[in-house]
């Protein structure tokens, strides 16, 4: 706890010398009077008060040897600055010390002895008596802090403007957050010392997140029931750090109950109360409380001070009435009417033998003249001197240029105590061993702390405070502590620093998750998502990674995502490439025999203007599936879908013109020349074109309205799928649509027409591709929409290809076989016996359908006895039969004949396929 080691109370008055106060103590009269408070006895008897009689004042009891050191640290500082020609000259400083024996009643009284005396003096009884013992009155009083008696003393004396102690809570809390301990046991004695203290801590704890599981009080009062009931919360506790806000008479029953069951696997964090305490530091203690981690003031050397405590005589120091008591300790002896003397010989006490006062203290081992860290003993020395400095500043004050109105300055002979304490506020000098002094806005020294850490002697098994560290409170938050871990041995052997969390630490990818009813400290260890990542432990969250990173496999740092699309450097996407130029290879090489051939009777038949359409549209259709490969762009986006479906409307309109046009010319009974007036080659062109130009619009107002983008898809974990945003699904439903409306008008129009002759459409042919051009479209939109990222764009380059594949192959692979190998079938005889052919069984069922509607009418008007007319079918020609551009078959059916002309006049380009 930060606290204030020496209270410096300035009460300024003039009194007679009197009997408040308690009897025992050390005085010495001055022009300027000091006082002190020091526990030399570390409590008193307890008594029963049944006020039978009248209550008589306690006992204190138990010998404290570094607080009688303390006030001796004082005695020498007050008898230096006497002796100093430079400081305060020709003022001599007097004293008045007395013994708090760590009580708060005790301090009280012997604080009120000072109000008193204060309170006398200013009725200025000087006007009715002649005071022949007048001393100057007391200005300051140096007490011990970070105690319930300091505590107490500055309650009281803050009705006289006196400084207020304050906590260094936040040194204990920051020692806890250094070494990651979230789980903890707080402690405090049962008084004005130990409750604030806690109080603090608990607000510095709720700041740093870090949970106090058990929050207890303790006094060296307390019953043995209490204490054990205690220890056994302590013992069943799972955290292992007890931090102890307490002096050391009120640790020491816990410790001695601690020792007697040997739980020796707690961490001890001290406060300054206790950090050093010779009650606590014992080699029997050691197993329980050996690499306790103490808050202890900033030691420092006294030069010439343990010469003077080694001069310390009963005899010589009679104005110290606590030399005698602290002598017969040290010797365990009696001197010559001591009141212990006769307490023993009444029985009361053991006995002890009679010294003489001259005995060589040097030969005895005390803690009254331990230097290994002179600690409050220094900080009782500088208080004094800066008592005596702030005296100093009073004292060479110049008119005009003090720290009071009208920079007027106080007079030293009647000083009053806000006057004193004002001029401490101010206070800023460099002491004689070269460090610098000044106090803080409460007129607290501001002082430094040292981490301590209780080592096992290896000599003699005593207690060693190793300095491990350090804690400046004057400097900024995150630079104030300092520790040195390899010097700090844990229960006294380990190195390794104790485990004192609720629950055991998150590892990096992992996070705290909050469990029911438990505190923030206790926790489950939750595993990032994917794509969320913690990289340090006990992570509170997990970190969403970047859009464009994933994280790996233990979810402990992210990696940029794989950016993927149909490439034209993998595998897949260059077969399908290959593929798409092969289907442009072959359709060039089709449309090359179909030029190289273009007067041949195949060549004619499948009239060659739209044969030329097709072919191109068909390249078309193969090279629009090369816009799927590669990394999407916007223009490519824009492209792809537009110009494969214009190309296959275009196909399909040429197959759908060409097919529909054979079957009514060869389906008419009496062919005219109007129909070969209606169906010529311009008109063809133009309901092509007016096809085509359909799906034109569409796509111009798809690409007006919404059209396509590239579009980083991030929906997969660990890749970036480049794919194209088609803007507007509705507009694509409609582009393949329409194309499967003319496939299937054209699928209808080549069903119908099957039974043509097929060296002239191949209507069969034609079938089949319209039949696997609706098995892969129909295969289609299921396969697109159920896939995604580049493998979208695949499955349409596929159907694309597979479409594109089945109508060159099935409507021109027939005829370039027969151009190219039985080009004895590309002739016109063959030609016409096909036609010839067709045209017998179209009469040959007309006939019979004739003479069967007959049979029916002779039946129904002649009965039974009318016989059927005889039916004949003659083919005659007229002209010259070697006339073959004017070969006109003639056919009879019964009762008239029907002619059909068929010419293949080179001349007649608008002749019938």
């Amino acid at each position: 706890m930060r606290f204030v080691l020496y209270y410096l109370i300035v009460l300024g008055s003039s009194y007679v010398i009197s009997t408040y106060g308690p009897h025992q103590r050390a005085q010495k009269t001055g022009d300027i009077l000091l006082g002190g408070l020091f526990p030399i006895h570390f409590g008193v008897a307890s008594k029963d008060q049944d006020l039978a009689a009248r209550p008589e004042s306690t006992q204190c009891v138990r010998f404290n040897f570094r607080g009688f050191r303390w006030l001796q640290a004082m005695i020498f500082a007050i008898d230096e600055i006497n002796n100093s020609s430079d400081l305060l000259p020709n003022i001599t400083l007097g004293y008045r010390i007395f013994d708090t024996c760590n009580t708060v009643s005790k301090a009280l009284e012997a604080t009120l002895s000072f109000v008193a005396q204060n309170k006398i003096d200013s009725l200025n009884l000087d006007e009715f008596c002649n005071c022949t013992d007048h001393i100057p009155a007391t200005i300051a009083v140096v007490g011990a802090a970070g105690s319930a008696v300091s505590t107490a003393v500055a309650n009281l004396l803050g009705l006289f403007y006196i400084p207020q102690i304050s906590y260094a809570s936040s040194t204990m809390a920051d020692i806890i957050e250094y070494f990651e301990w979230n789980w903890v046991i707080a402690v405090a004695s049962d008084d004005d010392y130990g409750r604030p203290g806690i109080e603090k801590f608990e607000k510095e704890m709720e700041e740093r997140d870090i949970c106090i599981h058990l929050n207890e009080l303790i006094s060296q009062y307390f019953e043995d029931h209490e204490i054990q009931a205690l220890a056994d919360r302590i013992e069943n506790s799972t955290a292992k750090v007890i931090i102890v806000f307490a002096s050391g008479p009120d640790v020491e029953p816990l410790i001695k109950e601690m020792v007697r069951r040997n739980i020796t696997d707690r961490t001890w964090l001290a406060s300054e109360a206790w950090a050093s305490s010779s009650l606590i530091a014992k080699p029997e203690y050691l197993d329980v409380v050996a690499g306790t981690i103490g808050v202890a003031l900033k030691a420092g050397h006294i030069p010439g001070f343990r010469g003077f405590l080694q001069q310390v005589k009963p005899k010589r120091d009679s104005h110290n009435e606590f030399v005698r008591e602290f002598w017969e300790e040290t010797f365990n002896c009696y001197l010559e009417d001591s009141q212990r003397q006769h307490e023993s010989e009444n029985g009361s006490t053991s006995f002890r033998p009679l010294c003489t006062g001259e005995e060589d203290i040097t030969n005895v081992e005390t803690p009254y003249l331990d230097f290994t860290h002179l600690r409050i003993s220094y900080n009782v020395y500088v208080a004094v001197y800066s008592i005596a400095q702030a005296l100093q500043d009073i004292l060479i004050c110049t008119h005009g240029q003090g720290l009071f109105a009208n920079h007027s300055c106080a007079d030293l002979k009647k000083m009053e105590a806000w006057q004193v304490l004002k001029q401490l506020r101010h206070l800023n000098y460099t002491n004689s061993m070269g460090e610098k002094m000044h106090f803080d806005e409460n007129a607290d020294l501001a002082a430094n702390y040292t981490i301590i850490n209780w080592h096992r002697s290896a000599e003699d098994g005593s207690v060693l405070f190793q300095e491990v560290g350090y804690y400046n409170m004057h400097i900024k938050r995150g630079a104030k502590l300092f520790i040195d871990k390899t010097q700090i041995l844990w229960n006294g052997y380990s190195s390794e620093v104790p485990f004192s969390n609720c629950s055991e630490d998150c590892e990096p990818g992992t996070r705290k998750g909050i469990i029911d009813s438990m505190p923030t400290c206790c926790f489950e260890c939750t595993e990032c998502s994917d794509g969320e990542y913690s990289n340090h432990k006990d992570a509170s969250v997990c970190i969403k990674c970047p859009y464009n990173s994933w994280s790996n496999g233990n979810h402990t740092f992210c990696f940029l995502k794989e950016i993927e699309f149909l490439s034209w450097t993998e595998p897949f996407g260059i077969a399908l490439a290959i593929c798409a130029v092969l289907g442009v290879v072959m359709t060039a090489f089709v449309m090359g025999v179909f030029v190289r051939f273009r007067n041949t009777p195949i060549v004619k038949a499948t009239n060659r203007e739209l044969s030329y359409v097709l072919l191109f549209s068909l390249i078309c259709c193969f090279s629009s599936s090369l816009v799927f490969i590669g990394e999407p762009q916007d223009w490519t986006c824009r492209l792809r879908q537009p110009a494969f479906g214009i190309s296959f409307v275009l196909c399909i309109s040429c197959i759908l013109v060409k097919t529909n046009r054979v079957l009514l010319v060869f389906e008419a009974k009496i062919p005219t020349s109007l129909h070969r007036k209606w169906w010529g080659l311009n008109l063809q062109f133009l309901l092509v074109f007016l096809c085509t130009f359909v799906q034109v619009m569409i796509c111009v107002v798809w690409l007006y309205n919404a059209p396509p983008s590239s579009y980083r898809n991030h929906d997969i974990d660990e890749i970036i799928f480049i794919t194209c945003n088609e803007g507007s699904v509705m507009a694509l439903g409609f582009l393949i649509g329409y194309t499967c409306l003319l496939a299937a008008i054209c699928f209808f129009f080549a069903f119908k027409s099957r039974k043509l002759p097929e060296n002239f459409t191949e209507a069969k042919f034609i079938t089949f591709s319209m039949l696997i051009f609706f098995i892969v479209w129909i295969s289609f939109i299921p396969a697109y929409f159920s896939t995604y990222g580049k493998f979208v764009s695949a499955v349409e380059v596929i159907a694309i290809l597979a479409s594109s594949f089945g109508m060159l192959a099935c409507i021109f692979f027939n005829k370039i076989y027969i151009i190219l190998f039985k080009p004895s079938s590309n002739t016109t005889e063959e030609v016409r016996c096909s036609t010839a052919a067709h045209a017998f069984k179209v009469a040959a069922k007309a006939t019979l359908k004739h003479n069967t509607a007959a049979r029916k009418k002779s039946g129904s008007i002649g009965g039974s006895s009318a016989s059927s007319p005889s039916s004949s079918i003659s083919l005659k020609t007229n002209g010259n039969d070697s006339d073959a551009g004017k070969h006109k078959p003639r056919m009879s059916f019964g009762s008239g004949t029907v002619t059909l002309s068929l010419s293949f006049e080179e001349s007649r380009r608008s002749s019938v396929m």
